[in-house]
């Protein structure tokens, strides 16, 4: 497959995937989870996932009317019909790729159709769950994406090699995946909803938790899919491997009473002796190279991750 043939930029990310691998791990040792964290953390994972994939897309509820919307039924005062349907669209087909991610589930076309379905439900009824039959054009994109008579095929061709494909590590596979499902960009719309959806199904059925885009990273997502509109992986796999870090910090922190705690980086800069100043300790979070997340605009780190990397540096001279 020609779209294959420059995956992604690995030296880049390695530091990355050896992260995420240990902290799954550690999680694993606490399995079975306990319930009243499960639960916890589940559904504040869900609550911001569906927040932040439809404000991606222009969604003006906050984090918090989402909550109201979804747990309560309430309507919010200014927000429109759609923005509410949105909202719930979104809960109840996580819930159904919940029921799907199972270790030994293979991705069906059905299953893509439903969960577009359920996306666009009392929204779009003519078009949901149903590819699209005329061209489109992305504003923004540096791409037109392939004639409809080619969606069918270039779908299944995608399906084929998710099922099949079992070298790449479980982020990189998920992260083509979900680049080449907007390239082909198969719905007249929702197609960023689904495919966020979708991606986080194949590393959910492998016991990882949803890797949440967020809306404050929206421009650098766009530009790094264009970038991988390109043949290079790189920006967007660093983007999904830096979210997918932070939901596994945020389960950590509900199980793992050792688990050093997140601060803002200037914080930690400020009470530490560090070689380093803070934009330096910033740039290296960002970078993929020290683990943190950001909450909000600002970056956070941990003393034991600053501590593991210039530990590293160390053993390397």
């Amino acid at each position: 497959m020609e779209w294959m043939n420059n995956p992604w930029d690995g030296a880049a990310q390695e530091a990355l995937l050896r992260r995420i691998a240990v902290k799954q791990e550690r999680i694993s040792q606490h399995r079975p989870l306990p319930q009243v964290a499960l639960d916890k953390m589940r559904q504040n994972l869900l609550m911001e996932w569906t927040y932040h994939s439809n404000s991606i897309e222009g969604n003006t509820l906050t984090l918090q009317e989402t909550r109201v919307v979804i747990e309560h039924g309430l309507t919010i005062g200014g927000k429109t019909l759609r923005e509410h349907f949105e909202a719930l669209n979104h809960h109840k087909a996580i819930a159904f790729v919940e029921s799907l991610a199972k270790p030994e589930y293979r991705l069906h076309a059905s299953d893509i159709l439903q969960v577009h379905g359920l996306v666009l439900s009392n929204i779009e009824q003519d078009f949901a769950g149903r590819y699209r039959t005329a061209g489109v054009r992305i504003t923004g994109a540096n791409f037109t994406p392939p004639n409809a008579l080619k969606v069918d095929a270039l779908m299944n061709e995608l399906i084929d090699w998710v099922n099949q494909e079992k070298t790449l590590p479980l982020p990189v596979k998920a992260c083509i995946f979900h680049h080449r499902f907007v390239w082909i960009h198969p719905f007249f719309d929702g197609n960023g909803r689904t495919t966020r959806l979708l991606f986080n199904l194949l590393l959910m059925q492998h016991g990882f938790p949803p890797a949440i885009i967020l809306q404050q990273d929206r421009k650098k997502y766009y530009d790094a899919l264009n970038r991988a509109n390109e043949g290079h992986y790189g920006k967007l796999l660093l983007l999904i491997l830096q979210a997918l870090e932070r939901s596994l910090d945020l389960w950590l922190a509900q199980l793992d009473d050792n688990q050093d705690e997140f601060r803002p980086i200037s914080n930690i800069v400020e009470e530490a002796q560090l070689p380093y100043g803070q934009e330096y300790i910033s740039l290296l979070v960002r970078q993929g190279k020290i683990a943190g997340h950001k909450e909000g605009k600002t970056w956070l780190t941990t003393h034991d991750a600053i501590n593991a990397y210039l530990n590293g540096r160390k053993r390397k001279r």
